[in-house]
Formats: C-alpha cells, sequence, structure tokens
C-alpha cells in the first residue's frame, strides 16, 4: 500500500509550453495585485486614507523594485557558494546560462526582498513626506496574503521541497535527487512509505511539501492575524504593531517550519549543535538550524521589539490628510 502521493503529473512550471513564461512569474504578478488590492481596500477604509490611488501606484513600484532586487541580490551573495557573482556581478539580473538559453533569475531570497522592499519604501515615504511608520503597518497587512502566490509558484516549479518522510501526506518530486538504498535511513523510510526496492537501488523519497505549509501559515494565516487582529488595534496603539506582529508572525511560522523544509544544498545546516546533522535532507535534531531559521530568529526579535515599542507610543491618528511627521 501506497503512503504517499505523487506530484500531480499534469503541472508544468511554463504557461505555454513553447514559451520562457513560468507559473513562478505569473504568481509574483498575481501576488504584487492581491497586495495592491487589500493596500487600496485599508486606505479607503481610513487606515490610511490621506494615500490617495496614484501614490499608492508608485509606493508600490518603489516596493516591487526594491523586493526584486534586495531577493536577488541576497540570494546570489549568500546563498550561492561558488562566489561567481561575487567576481561578476552583472550576472545577477542576466537571464541567460552560458549556453545562451534562456533561464529567468533563479534564485529569490524572501528575506532580502523584505530588506530591498523596506529600503525602496522608506526611501518613497521620505520623498513624499509620508512617515513610514504609518505605510508600513498597513503595508504589512497587504502583503501577507500576496505571499501566499509566490510559495504557490515555488510548488508548481517543483522546487523548494520538504525533507524525506515516510508519512502519508508525503510527496514524491520528480526533481528531487534519489537515495541509494545501500543506506538504512533510506530504507526504513522507503519502507514506511511503501516503496519496493531492491538493495543498490537508487529511490525518490516522498518529502514534506513544504511550499504548501509555507503558502498556508505564512500566508493565509498570518493575513488572518493581521487582518482581523492587527488591524483594528492600528488605532489603539502606537506605530508599528502590526509591522511588529507580521516580523514575528512570519519568523515564528517560518522558522519551524524550516524544520520540515530541506535547507539549501550548498548551505546545509550554518549551526550543527544536535548529535546528527547529516544528511541535511533528513530531520534528526531540533538543534541543528539553516541559514533561513537564523534569519527568521532575527526578525521574531525585530517583531517583539517594534510590538513593544508601539505599547510606549501615542495611538496612531489617521486622516484624510497627510499626518505630521514625528
Amino acid at each position: 500500500m501506497l503512503l504517499y502521493v505523487n506530484f500531480p503529473s499534469w503541472i508544468r512550471p511554463e504557461v505555454v509550453s513553447f514559451l520562457p513564461v513560468r507559473w513562478y512569474s505569473v504568481m509574483y504578478i498575481f501576488a504584487f495585485i492581491t497586495a495592491y488590492i487589500v493596500f487600496r481596500k485599508l486606505c479607503k477604509q481610513g487606515q490610511l486614507g490621506y494615500m490617495d490611488e496614484e501614490k499608492s501606484t508608485s509606493l508600490f513600484i518603489y516596493v516591487i523594485v526594491g523586493l526584486i532586487l534586495g531577493a536577488r541580490i541576497v540570494s546570489c551573495l549568500i546563498y550561492d557558494k561558488s562566489a561567481n557573482y561575487w567576481t561578476h556581478p552583472w550576472l545577477m539580473f542576466w537571464p541567460f546560462n552560458s549556453a545562451g538559453k534562456f533561464i529567468g533569475l533563479p534564485g529569490m531570497s524572501y528575506h532580502g526582498g523584505v530588506i530591498g522592499g523596506c529600503l525602496l519604501g522608506y526611501i518613497f515615504c521620505k520623498k513624499n513626506n509620508y512617515r513610514f511608520t504609518d505605510v508600513a503597518d498597513v503595508l504589512m497587512i497587504s502583503i501577507s496574503l500576496g505571499y501566499t502566490f509566490g510559495r504557490i509558484g515555488n510548488f508548481i516549479n517543483g522546487e523548494l521541497w520538504g525533507r524525506c518522510t515516510g508519512s502519508s501526506y508525503g510527496m514524491i518530486f520528480p526533481n528531487a535527487p534519489s537515495f541509494s538504498t545501500n543506506i538504512e535511513w533510506v530504507r526504513e523510510c522507503a519502507d514506511r512509505a511503501g516503496i519496493t526496492y531492491n538493495i543498490g537501488d537508487y529511490v525518490n523519497l516522498p518529502r514534506h511539501p513544504s511550499q504548501l505549509y509555507e503558502a498556508f501559515f505564512e500566508g493565509i494565516v498570518l493575513f488572518l492575524i493581521l487582518y482581523y487582529i492587527a488591524r483594528p488595534q492600528i488605532k489603539k496603539h502606537g506605530r508599528g504593531l502590526s509591522s511588529g506582529m507580521y516580523f514575528l508572525g512570519y519568523g515564528l511560522f517560518r522558522f519551524i517550519i524550516e524544520y520540515f523544509r530541506e535547507p539549501d544544498e550548498q548551505m546545509g545546516f550554518i549551526i550543527k549543535l544536535g548529535k546528527e546533522w547529516d544528511p541535511p535532507a533528513l530531520f534528526k535534531s531540533l538543534l541543528n538550524i539553516s541559514m533561513g531559521q537564523i534569519l527568521c530568529f532575527i526578525m521574531i526579535c525585530i517583531g517583539l521589539f517594534l510590538i513593544i515599542r508601539s505599547t510606549r507610543l501615542e495611538p496612531t491618528v489617521f486622516s484624510t490628510k497627510k499626518s505630521k511627521k514625528r
């Protein structure tokens, strides 16, 4: 009896087979549109009433550019261990490989996107005389739901899969690496999943569909928390409350889900305090920490700081006019 599911064979990364356009790119567009719609709705509800549609569009252009730049640069400089981008930085945004084939921009760092988006968002606010903390509080609620589409795009691409599991909710991703059944843990996992094999065979083991875990918790659940819990409190508490809850919520959800997601192959675990840490494709200890978890811990600390700080500030007052900076 099979105790896993196969990656849907009808799913293809390309939107149209003869065009180099992938669903992952389309999902980014869906994410930006969704975030913009939510942002404008919140503005019309009076939570950032002094920002009109024209300025909202300009803000999103700044944030989107910052997000893409930050996500790509951090992915290339931190997660790529070849050092090729350090010596050839122009290749970061070159969408063709050495053979001239269009490959897009493979590799985007979420945390880099946050840094880039916040930086250009801050520049926009300074340039247009908006208070960044006001804008960020509303913007964080908006982007959380859009994030869901990004992880769905990862799933469609069959990338960023989770760690191996013999559980019934495991999924076999066709592009995931196979393991030799000469290894004991591989045989144990295959046996639990009901996979038949001969000793010495290489088998593609079921894995956690961690992309869907992230889409649900870091996207949908976090949005509901921010929209129905943080949003009503924006006017009752000081600036930074919803921003803090976003950083705290995302950081906490992602930190936990990282235990189900396989670390980047080129990096593995950054902190190896568990008795066993090899292979990274198998969970063995809570003390083995990935780069993603380190960055999420920083997010958690920032979130707690912003939440505590918001309780010590005067309640945020919004009007239909620009609020004075203070």
